[in-house]
């Protein structure tokens, strides 16, 4: 059953395919979307238009682009409160190991992602996982 919201998620990812799939269970069920394909794009897109959340892909083109974009959103001033979903084909205990690794050099702690999806999620999971994050209570 749809959600009546007022939710803006900005779903980040490369693959089209990924995209629109994540962007359509999150539509049909009631949520805004708005999508980008890397993180250049994704900040530009955010600072356009301020999602309530974000749905960050790890892996895209260039190196540790998705990285790069969550630690530039997770520093960013006006980004630094927004939850972040991570999606990716790389392991959730993987992932959570390499954003420690992300602020030691320059002394800044890099906040875990406050959701995780493993590719490829199914829509149920996306819906419970996004529903978690912003405190809606899911129906079974």
């Amino acid at each position: 059953m749809p959600v009546e919201s007022e939710f803006l998620i900005l779903v980040v990812d490369d693959e089209p395919d990924m995209r629109t799939f994540v962007g359509t269970v999150l539509e049909t069920s009631g949520y805004k979307v708005i999508t980008a394909k890397d993180g250049e794009t994704a900040l530009n897109a955010a600072e356009a238009d301020p999602p309530d959340m974000i749905i960050l892909d790890v892996m895209m083109p260039g190196i540790e682009e998705g990285l790069a974009a969550y630690k530039n959103l997770r520093t960013h001033e006006s980004f630094s409160e927004v939850p972040v979903i991570m999606l990716s084909a790389i392991a959730k205990k993987t992932f959570y190991h390499m954003i420690k690794n992300l602020g030691p050099e320059t002394e800044i702690n890099i906040a875990e992602p406050d959701g995780y999806l493993e590719k490829p999620p199914d829509s149920l999971e996306i819906l419970s996982v996004v529903g978690k994050t912003f405190g809606i209570r899911s129906t079974p």
